[in-house]
């Protein structure tokens, strides 16, 4: 039997398909239990996403980052939660056009709070540590290339 030109490509299109709708699935899940969390708390899924990437002291546009949204955006959530006495705007130790968005002690024992309900019956939860980091290397990977061949 012999292969037409362009099936190895039609396979390869299909197969690529098939993993991109799996992500997509994970991602809603993702977000799903993100909503659902952030619901439990009295705070809105962006609230949530941006209380779980605090892990210290940032700037605007490296919370937008790890948000993966737009910096505008990010700047409306986090005038709720300053509002909210959760975060707090302060100098930026060496950027005088920049300010450092700092959780209050309240905004970090909610971002506590948030995290142990994240962890509790997550997406990821079925897979196994090392399966975890597996996931996470081929997905960076994937990132890097970006379309790029290789």
């Amino acid at each position: 039997m012999t292969t037409s030109p362009g099936t190895g490509t039609h396979a390869q299109a299909i197969a690529e398909r098939q993993l991109c709708g799996l992500v997509n699935g994970l991602a809603q899940r993702i977000t799903e239990h993100v909503r659902e969390r952030a619901t439990a708390l009295g705070i809105t899924a962006p609230q949530a996403t941006a209380l779980r990437e605090m892990s210290g002291p940032m700037t605007m546009r490296e919370l937008a980052e790890r948000m993966s949204c737009e910096p505008s955006n990010t700047t409306f959530v986090v005038d709720k939660l300053e509002k909210q006495g959760l975060v707090e705007r302060h100098p930026h130790p060496t950027d005088r056009r920049a300010k450092h968005l700092v959780l209050t002690a309240e905004g970090t024992a909610l971002r506590t709070r948030l995290l142990e309900l994240l962890a509790v019956d997550s997406p990821l939860s079925g897979l196994t540590p090392q399966e975890q980091r597996v996931l996470h290397g081929l997905l960076d990977q994937a990132i890097a290339t970006g379309g790029a061949s290789g």
